[in-house]
C-alpha cells in the first residue's frame, strides 16, 4: 500500500543545510501497522509530513497505492490527502466552530466519501454518541483525540498516519485512544504508521523501526 524510496530532506540554515533523512526506505501493507520511534529531533514528524503530502522532499519517492505522490501536482496531491490520507496530530486540530458529529463528518464530506451508516458505527465505537452535539472545547482531551482518530477514518482511508497521538494524554487516556485507534484500523483494513517515542506503544504495532541520524534501523 505504502513505498517509500530514498527519502531525503534537509533543512537551511545560516550555516548551511541541516539533513533530517538521508535516504530512507521502507514498504507498508494494507491492513499492518507500524511504529516509527527516535528521539526528538529525529526526524519523525518531518517524514510524517512527506509521506502525508503534506511537505515536498529533497529526493527519493512516496508511492501510495501505486501512485507516486512526489510526482502529482498540487491539487492532485490535496485531492489524495482527502482521499486517501488520514492524519492524527498530537494537537487535536478540531474545527471549534462544528459539533462532534460535524467535526467527525468533516473530511468526508469534503472527499465525496461521507458514509452515514459508517459515522454512526464510529460514532459508537469512540463512545461519543452522547457527546455528538458538543464542541470541542467541551470535551476532554481523550474525547478530543477519538474525535480526532474518527475524522480521519471516516473517509475509509487507504493510510492512517499519526504523530504523537497520545502526546498530549495521561497514560491510560493514551493507551484507551490507542487500542480504539488498532480496533478501528483493523476493521478498515488501512495501513497504519505512527511515529511515537513511547517504546510501550510502539511495542503494540506489527512492527517497529528506529529514526537515527536521518536513517531507519530496525
Amino acid at each position: 500500500m505504502l513505498r517509500v524510496e530514498g527519502l531525503s530532506k534537509s533543512y537551511p540554515t545560516p550555516q548551511g543545510p541541516i539533513p533530517v533523512l538521508r535516504g530512507v526506505d521502507f514498504t507498508l501493507d494494507a491492513g499492518a501497522s507500524l511504529a516509527l520511534t527516535g528521539e526528538s529531533g529525529s526526524g519523525k514528524s518531518t517524514l510524517i509530513h512527506l509521506v502525508g503530502a503534506l511537505d515536498d522532499a529533497d529526493s527519493g519517492e512516496v508511492v501510495l497505492d501505486g501512485v507516486a505522490l512526489t510526482r502529482l501536482s498540487e491539487n492532485a496531491r490535496a485531492a489524495i490527502r482527502r482521499e486517501k490520507i488520514g492524519v492524527v496530530f498530537q494537537q487535536f486540530n478540531l474545527i471549534p466552530s462544528l459539533t462532534v458529529a460535524e467535526n467527525l463528518g468533516f473530511q468526508a464530506r469534503l472527499a465525496g466519501r461521507y458514509d452515514p451508516a459508517w459515522q454512526e458505527e464510529l460514532t459508537q465505537r469512540l463512545g461519543l454518541s452522547a457527546l455528538a452535539a458538543r464542541y470541542p472545547e467541551e470535551l476532554s482531551g481523550g474525547q478530543q483525540q477519538r474525535v480526532a482518530i474518527g475524522r480521519a477514518l471516516a473517509v475509509r482511508p487507504k493510510l492512517l498516519l499519526a504523530d504523537e497521538p497520545t502526546g498530549n494524554l495521561d497514560e491510560a487516556t493514551g493507551d484507551n485512544v490507542m487500542s480504539l485507534a488498532l480496533d478501528l484500523v483493523a476493521a478498515t483494513g488501512c495501513a497504519f504508521l505512527m511515529a511515537t517515542h513511547n517504546e510501550r506503544l510502539a511495542a503494540r504495532l506489527q512492527k517497529r523501526v528506529r529514526l537515527e541520524s536521518g536513517f531507519l534501523a530496525q
